[in-house]
């Protein structure tokens, strides 16, 4: 099998890491773009490996420890995204690495171990650590628009069981922006499909001109929003989502974000 064929599927996943990672589109794409440049110079990383996705994270991995890239795009980034590197140091790297790669992208601890080059216990200690400054964070202010009433509760009881505050469900574009414009959230939980037909990224496109503000977008078909084509979500939930993944989303969110104070 060729080399495109066998990361292709694992892009889409690979950027929603990277961009978690970083807290930024540009610098997670411009992560995976020198990992694909790392395996066409040498494919043998891919090709003598069992598992495809792995050695893609794990050579994702390697990069991250060992450059630093900081490629702007042509659009403007968030406001809370000027801050990434001071708040960086708040959280160990490799605690933040385990966390995201077993609550966001499934990897098991032995698949962990792996793809950091780190012993199984050396994974659940990290990942013990970035629970701990996660569960710290101060509680937030939180929008949920989401017109499936079942989600839409299991999320509002992962954001409370978080000790985050839940301001209310919007169903609607204009239900969204109404409650913005009465609540001023400190993070925006975002469907991309709403119950009057529009989109949820539209929805967040008018909020995001009343205030500065970390969105998660969810959806189950990410592969249709990280394309590589457009300004796309550094965060993002797949339907469907456990309450682990929320939790880390939401956590990385809220630590990138400009306005978030630091934990007591």
């Amino acid at each position: 099998m060729s080399l495109s064929k066998n990361v292709a599927p694992y892009l889409p996943f690979l950027r929603r890491y990277a961009r978690a990672l970083t807290g930024s589109q540009a610098s997670g794409d411009s992560y995976v773009a020198a990992v694909l440049e790392a395996l066409i110079a040498d494919p043998a990383a891919i090709r003598d490996n069992a598992n495809p996705r792995i050695a893609l994270y794990r050579s994702l991995s390697k990069l991250w420890g060992s450059i630093g890239i900081n490629r702007h795009g042509e659009t403007a980034q968030p406001g809370w995204e000027t801050t990434v590197q001071g708040r960086l140091s708040s959280i160990p790297g490799p605690a933040r690495q385990v966390f995201l790669l077993q609550a966001v992208e499934g990897f098991n601890r032995q698949e962990t171990a792996e793809i950091l080059d780190r012993s199984e216990v050396d994974v659940a200690t990290l990942h013990d650590e970035a629970s701990r400054q996660i569960s710290e964070m101060i509680s937030s202010d939180i929008l949920i628009i989401e017109d499936e009433p079942l989600i839409a509760i299991d999320l509002e009881d992962i954001v409370s069981s978080l000790g985050h505050r839940p301001i209310g469900v919007a169903r609607t574009h204009q239900e969204a922006v109404k409650m913005v414009r009465e609540h001023a959230p400190q993070l925006v939980l975002s469907d991309i499909q709403l119950a009057d037909g529009s989109s949820g990224i539209e929805a967040v496109n008018d909020i995001l001109k009343q205030i500065d503000v970390p969105v998660i977008f969810i959806t189950a078909f990410p592969e249709r929003l990280l394309t590589g084509e457009r300004p796309e979500p550094a965060f993002l939930i797949t339907k469907p989502f456990s309450p682990d993944m929320v939790k880390a989303l939401i956590a990385q969110a809220l630590f990138f974000d400009m306005r978030s104070r630091k934990a007591a």
